[in-house]
């Protein structure tokens, strides 16, 4: 068997200021940072028929990823499926491959990072790390990867086989992100044999423009998978109930990172639901929950085991679902919106990818009346 070689490893300091030089977005000084999230599949991250001009079409797509980059948002992060949810909504089931929207999107943006989200069992090592130089290209250096090693068990027998036991997702995860670091980094060919893989005199060239390599972001929050984002990412991808949480969560990352001589950014997630008054906020977040999809809900939240749990906590579970995915609703008019952003990071949160009931409509609303609010609070610049 051939030795395996690890990927080339910077020091902390001297990856940050590598992407600090290049001008990565997701680096820069704003002390709140801004995603749009989901706005690649069918209803967005909002289970619901509430009323929305969102379609999945690359029209209305481009629309939404120009109307965040001349706001100033740092991302632009997509949800990797292959296959809906289920329910009245089969919630996600239309959907755009996420290597070829974010090459779309980078031509019809300025500054805005594109990502891509890879579920890293169905994509070969060789084949991602070449697709994302291709896009980090066409981007001139925007390109982030977002991997998460497959947790829809659907999902994952369509590529055929069984889902790997928990750990061992991540130890299939480590080995793939070795070879995609070795191959954006090395020169010459790299062989690699470990438990899952074994490459032989692998080339790859051009390498990226972003250097040292494209942003990374993970959303593991097991022991396996903390300790798998502290040595191999950027940012920890965090869910979390409650600005408490969110703190306890971020403290505990970091401490696994800091113990392998780097840091960790923290991003979180959620949709925006905001209006002028309370009231009107109030009537818009009824309208969503009242149409949501709580078929979805209830088997999403049954196969997160829940089923044991108390009716107020399953309906709390449910509810978050239909909002968005889970993630932590910012919800209030703005003043308030903002009021709970600092909260979060004022926790150790350094971004939030957010998603919108009707991205295209409520954008230009959040860049009038929110974001001149985070200016005022020191969470933008």
């Amino acid at each position: 068997m051939t030795a395996t070689v690890a990927a080339p490893v910077l020091t902390y300091e001297e990856l940050v200021e590598a992407r600090r030089a290049s001008g990565v977005p997701m680096f820069n000084e704003n002390k709140m940072k801004l995603g749009i999230f989901g706005a690649n599949c069918s209803h967005g991250l909002m289970a619901t028929h509430a009323e929305s001009s969102y379609e999945l079409t690359w029209e209305h797509t481009q629309k939404i990823a120009q109307i965040a980059d001349a706001l100033g948002f740092e991302a632009m992060l997509p949800v990797a499926r292959y296959r809906g949810m289920g329910g009245e909504t089969n919630f996600n089931g239309s959907n755009f491959e996420t290597h070829t929207w974010a090459a779309g999107l980078a031509q019809a943006t300025e500054n805005i990072m594109v990502f891509s989200t890879t579920h890293v069992p169905t994509k070969h090592p060789l084949v991602a790390a070449k697709e994302s130089v291709t896009v980090d290209h066409i981007s001139n250096g925007r390109f982030g990867l977002n991997m998460t090693m497959g947790w829809y068990k659907a999902e994952m027998e369509m590529f055929g086989g069984t889902q790997r036991e928990h750990d061992a997702r991540y130890r299939y995860g480590s080995e793939w992100i070795n070879i995609v670091k070795r191959m954006w980094t090395e020169d010459g060919s790299v062989d690699f044999a470990g438990e899952f893989f074994e490459i032989k005199d692998a080339q790859s060239d051009p390498k990226p423009i972003q250097k040292p390599y494209p942003v990374l972001v993970n959303a593991g929050n097991s022991p396996a998978g903390l300790e798998f984002c502290a040595r191999e990412c950027d940012f920890n991808f965090i869910a979390f109930a409650d600005p408490q949480e969110a703190r306890s969560t971020a403290t505990r990352v970091r401490s696994i990172a800091q113990n392998l001589g780097r840091d960790l950014g923290i991003l979180g997630y959620g949709n925006i639901v905001s209006r002028d008054t309370e009231k009107e906020t109030k009537a818009f977040l009824n309208s969503i929950l009242e149409k949501g999809d709580w078929e979805v809900a209830r088997m999403v939240s049954g196969g997160l085991g829940t089923e044991s749990g108390s009716f107020e906590k399953i309906k709390a579970l449910q509810e978050r679902f239909i909002l968005g995915y889970g993630g932590y609703p910012l919800i209030g008019t703005p003043e308030q919106v903002v009021e709970q952003l600092v909260e979060l990071s004022d926790a150790g949160v350094d971004g939030m990818m957010v998603g919108f009931l009707d991205y295209v409509e409520e954008l230009p609303y959040f860049g009038e009346r929110i974001l001149p609010l985070m200016r005022e609070a020191g969470l933008r610049k």
